[in-house]
């Protein structure tokens, strides 16, 4: 596998995306009704104890940076992603995590101390920890701390991003595969996928046979920063698990984010507002959601069809999508059930 390139513009955006994750905690929607009862979501919900397997190692595994990585211990391990760190305490293995990244809002994370800040590392910070592991995406930097890192002597395994349902599996073996624990990644995957299965099923069937078309806003008031999602968002993905159109991806944007204006609106036409909750907020609400150039004109607008969730699990697509993409649902189709 290769890394993948992101451009000085997508890395800035990630940084703003991940400020405003690391103001909030990770929601309180249910489960989709999966083989056991999901937690609620502001915590990670581990594999039943029959499932939690002790480490296997050593292991060599394939970085997403084209390194070939052999992993001798997970006794300390530090993600450097607040979705990698839910999906090792997803694994029943929070307690060999010594850090976290900011992102990592969860209730058994939230006491780790903080080395991690926007996918900027603070290199210092991690090998002060004495870590046997590293857990890191192609977005973590910079390339001088991830090279520091290295340099002590320390495994490191990049994971490819999720940008899709697609991706949930992966990200999982790949995660279980460095800890040592394959056997409890399948445990992990199939969990995820029969409840993300279960909540796709019970989606309700348009009224009008149409699908409703969602423009996903990432908001930023406090900022100015007011963006539209498009094909590369990462939303369109569960917009389409939940029966939806992404309205700036079928209006031809083709990037992941563009400025927010009226003719971009206009052209997108979305029946539903996608949003952050964080993001939400810092533009005074629904209300001043409404006083942004061309929302109120939109027929979302018009008909007040604001969808918000948690900033901490919208995009992870990880052990808890399934929770996500209900509460999309319950949200998107309320009364027409």
């Amino acid at each position: 596998m290769h890394p993948v390139r992101t451009t000085r513009t997508s890395r800035l955006l990630t940084g703003a995306l991940i400020s405003v994750l690391a103001l909030t905690g990770c929601g309180t929607s249910t489960s989709g009704g999966g083989p056991t009862p999901a937690a609620s979501a502001d915590r990670a919900e581990p594999l039943a104890a029959r499932d939690i397997a002790v480490p296997r190692l050593p292991a060599t595994v394939e970085s997403a940076d084209g390194r070939r990585v052999e992993v001798a211990s997970a006794d300390r391990i530090v993600p450097l992603t607040g979705s990698l760190s839910e999906i090792v305490f997803s694994l029943g293995l929070g307690g060999h995590v010594v850090a976290r990244d900011i992102t990592a809002t969860f209730e058994q994370a939230a006491k780790l101390p903080v080395v991690t800040r926007a996918h900027d590392v603070s290199a210092e910070s991690v090998l002060s920890l004495r870590p046997t592991l590293v857990l890191a995406d192609t977005e973590t930097g910079p390339a001088e701390a991830i090279g520091q890192i290295r340099a002590a002597g320390i495994p490191l395994v990049v994971v490819a991003p999720a940008k899709s349902l697609s991706d949930v599996g992966r990200r999982i073996t790949t995660v279980a595969g460095a800890l040592g624990v394959p056997g409890a990644g399948r445990q992990l995957v199939t969990r995820t996928e029969d409840r993300i299965s279960a909540v796709r099923k019970g989606v309700p069937a348009a009224p009008d046979g149409r699908k409703p078309r969602v423009a996903f806003l990432y908001l930023r008031g406090s900022a100015a920063v007011y963006l539209l999602g498009g094909a590369a968002s990462g939303a369109p993905s569960l917009l389409e698990a939940a029966g939806a159109v992404d309205a700036g991806a079928e209006s031809g944007l083709r990037k992941d984010f563009t400025p927010l204006t009226s003719e971009a609106l206009v052209k997108a036409a979305p029946d539903a507002i996608l949003v952050m909750r964080k993001g939400l907020e810092s533009v005074g609400g629904v209300g001043g959601l409404l006083k942004i150039p061309g929302v109120a004109q939109t027929p979302a607008g018009l008909d007040r069809r604001i969808v918000s969730i948690d900033d901490g699990v919208l995009l992870n697509y990880g052990p808890r999508t399934d929770q996500v993409l209900k509460s999309l649902v319950d949200q998107l189709y309320k009364g027409n059930k």
